[in-house]
């Protein structure tokens, strides 16, 4: 939930918070009244330091190219590169974004330049697996990600009086974020903590797939708007972790003014109008426009509603009665015990559901189209699920779960090759040599995984989708060419994921559920996969869903 968290469309295409791109170095780096014959500042040892290691040295700097030298689509005068995300006479779709990436790496190389956009810093996009590593090990403890600057502005000034002096982790850099990722981190990662999630989520999912054999047509089909039930298993799950309740989203025939239904219709549009006002003219941050008072009714609805169920959750500890009775306390019983303060665990439950409910809801459309379209896949799927679950009706437990190791392989495959967040972004804070150029302080660095983890220099036969490449005992071979930092889908380092457990753990027993069960076929046109917020397949997934005999 991810919060998965990682690169966002609208983040690297839009952002404006961070300090815009210069072409020279920082002054503070500079050994004064010295410099190199080329022009460009010398220095005496080493750039800048990163938890002690040096970053660049001097003899690197003065080999490096200089910036302007970068490839990339050169700006016109005015227009800049603008002009090319324009509709009609631009050549860039913005809801493109996975082929805009392919084509500047086939038209540019390794790394390229756009820059030139107005108002916006200039965008690196990083195709060397190498050096993604390298941007990784040195960014220190307080990485700045490209921010959303309509929820910087809901939250540091529209609701100022509830935030204050907790940003929360999303849009937030710093010694804000960390300070306030310290507080919450622990019990989030905690694997005990995700361990006791087990049986909840499960109870969800069989809800969920309830709900599906009721959906079922007469040709044993989903509807054609079955992604909106996703979102709705999406958001109970989340709802189960973040706020220890069940919403009632899965429940059939929801009045339109029922809370479940206001909480789906609001979740539905959240991160999805942020996209709109980030990558559009930014009118909103000078009048009230429709779009962004509906955002700020939408974000001002889900701060009410994680309050009202984060006081329940008090109300029941002081009553001596936590959400359930498992003896692990629940996440948020955690932070609640630890921090005693409401106010954060409801900015933490919120963070977790804004970036949680369409990365995850968007994964599984993926993951699901993959398996309804690669039979021999799902089979080895099904087998597997069907030996470490003899019994279909046996309750799951983590350990079950820890032993469906191609099921694993299956969704980090799918990732690879269908990343539901294209990239990672990062903005830089120092200058930096990249790929033989000398980098300044202030660009946005964007790694594009979607194109990254499908270049043979990373991955062997990186073409074919193999989920074996991913198990252990194939390491050796033609699977055994597999570069770490080619395919992230949760990021790295200290940005990564704070909600990756939880996300694995739901996609992981909703398929182990299903497929146990189920067998899941598509008969229709193939479909594209598209960004609308995240990448994901374009179109209406109507699956066949037959039960399978026990």
């Amino acid at each position: 939930m991810t919060l998965m968290r990682q690169f966002w469309v609208g983040r690297c295409w839009a952002s404006t918070t961070s300090t815009s791109a210069t072409t020279g170095v920082a002054h503070s780096a500079v050994k004064k009244g010295k410099v190199s014959p080329d022009g460009s500042p010398a220095y005496s040892t080493c750039l800048h330091m990163v938890d002690g290691s040096s970053m660049i040295t001097s003899e690197e700097w003065a080999n490096a190219k200089p910036y302007d030298q970068v490839p990339g689509p050169r700006p016109l005068p005015l227009l800049g590169n603008t002009w090319r995300l324009f509709p009609y006479v631009g050549q860039y779709k913005i809801s493109d974004i996975a082929r805009i990436s392919y084509t500047l790496h086939r038209d540019y190389g390794r790394i390229v330049r756009f820059g030139g956009l107005v108002g916006r810093p200039d965008l690196l996009f990083v195709y060397d697996a190498d050096e993604i590593e390298k941007c990784y090990r040195h960014e220190g403890p307080t990485p700045f990600r490209p921010s959303m600057p309509c929820l910087v502005k809901y939250k540091s000034v529209v609701r100022k009086d509830f935030f204050g002096d907790l940003p929360g982790v999303v849009g937030v850099h710093g010694e804000p974020w960390r300070e306030f990722r310290s507080r919450v981190q622990k019990p989030v990662l905690q694997l005990s903590t995700v361990k006791r999630y087990v049986t909840p989520l499960e109870e969800v999912t069989k809800d969920f797939i309830e709900r599906c054999e009721h959906l079922l047509d007469d040709n044993s089909e989903l509807p054609h708007d079955f992604d909106n039930e996703i979102h709705k298993w999406s958001l109970e799950c989340i709802g189960r972790v973040a706020l220890d309740t069940r919403l009632g989203c899965l429940e059939p025939n929801l009045a339109p003014n029922s809370e479940p239904q206001l909480i789906i219709n609001a979740a539905k549009h959240a991160l999805r109008n942020v996209a709109i006002l980030e990558l559009k003219m930014p009118f909103w941050r000078y009048i009230p426009t429709p779009l962004w008072t509906k955002y700020v009714n939408n974000m001002n609805f889900f701060v009410e509603i994680c309050m009202k169920y984060i006081q329940n959750a008090t109300e029941r500890m002081k009553m001596g009665g936590g959400g359930s009775v498992m003896e692990e306390p629940s996440l948020l019983e955690r932070v609640l015990k630890a921090e005693n303060n409401e106010k954060l665990a409801c900015i933490m439950a919120l963070d977790l559901i804004l970036v949680g409910i369409d990365t995850i809801s968007m994964a599984v459309c993926s993951i699901l189209y993959q398996i309804a379209t690669r039979p021999v896949e799902q089979e080895k799927l099904h087998e597997e699920i069907r030996k470490v679950i003899p019994d279909p009706s046996a309750p799951l437990t983590y350990q079950t779960l820890d032993k469906l190791t191609y099921l694993k392989a299956f969704i980090k495959e799918v990732f690879r090759v269908y990343s539901t967040v294209i990239g990672n972004g990062r903005t830089l804070q120092e200058d930096a040599v990249i790929c033989g150029y000398r980098i300044p302080r202030g660009v946005q660095m964007v790694f594009p995984t979607i194109v990254t983890g499908n270049m043979e220099e990373y991955v062997s036969d990186s073409n074919t989708f193999r989920p074996e490449r991913w198990l252990k005992s194939n390491q050796g071979g033609i699977d055994g060419k597999l570069h770490p930092f080619a395919s992230l889908p949760y990021g790295y380092g200290a940005r990564m994921c704070l909600g990756r457990r939880f996300a694995d753990l739901e996609m992981q027993i909703l398929l182990a559920k299903l497929l146990r069960s189920y067998k899941l076929e598509y008969h229709h046109e193939p479909l594209k996969y598209a960004v609308t917020f995240m990448y994901a397949p374009d179109g209406e997934l109507k699956f066949k869903m037959t039960k399978r005999p026990i």
